[in-house]
């Protein structure tokens, strides 16, 4: 039997079977795993020294043209990955507790909430729970998950529906990735460490300046400072890696160091002095995962 889904905000009411559906994400309902494993490459509070144990899922309901986990964000019939039943998925969670992770790093879950929701319930970890999303969630996905998410990951990509839909293809993500994040920081309140500086509950903002795009990323951290306290980690990406369609977008290119310092200039002149700046020469693929699960 499929099943009707409205879990994203594209609210499609797609038909889903267990491991194929035919909604903007493309999957079914058991969730669809592609790699899980200790992750260096997140923030330095997210890391620590043990890694974050991140588990990456197949399937996302937006169509970013630069996605550079496009091969398992865009499900085709040859699609990488395992499905893992919630049972199964919850002893993933614990194997990364027991390997030394951090905290357990969701990317990419919304498509298969429910079974994630219950994979959580079953997992014996003792260790934070960090929700890594493009910021494009509904209210009610976050809601559910507020029981469960230590620290809230989003994206804030663009503040203009025009980008929004060219390159993502989701018009009304500016506005609802802005809602989202600010019930996810007021869920979450102030960034929180433990006596190693690793985070063990708050939000952290992450925003990657675009080739070509530095007026809409200034407009995008203008967003920003009206919906979230100043006091809100910003993750400031500029390791742009041209992938996926980036070149049929006149963005086949990393961007420039003076673009990369013109919007780091602006995210201090609006207050936002909390986080990191990752400079263009971090750009490269090296820490793009190899997605092995199921292979």
């Amino acid at each position: 039997m499929k099943e009707k889904c409205g879990l994203c905000p594209r609210r499609c009411h797609a038909r889903r079977d267990a491991f194929r559906g035919e909604g903007a994400c493309g999957a079914g309902t058991v969730p669809r795993v592609a790699k899980a494993a200790l992750h260096f490459g997140e923030e330095p509070p997210l890391c620590g020294t043990g890694g974050s144990g991140a588990v990456f899922f197949c399937g996302c309901a937006l169509k970013c043209v630069y996605c550079q986990n496009a091969p398992i964000s865009q499900i085709t019939p040859d699609a990488y990955g395992r499905h893992c039943a919630p049972d199964e998925l919850g002893q993933v969670f614990d194997r990364l507790a027991m390997d030394g992770a951090e905290n357990i790093n969701l990317v990419g879950a919304t498509p298969y909430l429910p079974a994630v929701l219950e994979a959580l319930r079953l997992s014996r970890r003792k260790i934070p729970v960090v929700y890594n999303t493009s910021g494009y969630e509904t209210v009610e996905t976050i809601n559910a998950l507020a029981p469960f998410v230590d620290v809230w990951l989003p994206d804030y990509k663009y503040a203009d529906s025009e980008g929004a839909l060219l390159l993502s293809g989701a018009a009304d993500y500016p506005r609802v990735a802005i809602d989202a994040i600010a019930v996810m920081r007021g869920i979450s309140g102030p960034a929180r460490y433990d006596g190693r500086g690793v985070m063990t509950r708050g939000t952290i903002v992450r925003h990657l300046i675009l080739p070509g795009r530095i007026r809409e990323s200034m407009l995008a951290l203008n967003a920003l400072v009206e919906c979230i306290p100043l006091d809100t980690p910003l993750s400031l990406m500029g390791q742009f890696t041209p992938c996926h369609r980036s070149a049929e977008y006149g963005m086949n290119r990393p961007i420039s160091r003076a673009a990369w310092l013109r919007v780091k200039a602006h995210r201090i002149a609006v207050g936002f002095v909390e986080g990191w700046n990752q400079p263009p020469d971090a750009s490269g693929t090296s820490m793009i995962p190899e997605w092995d699960m199921g292979r």
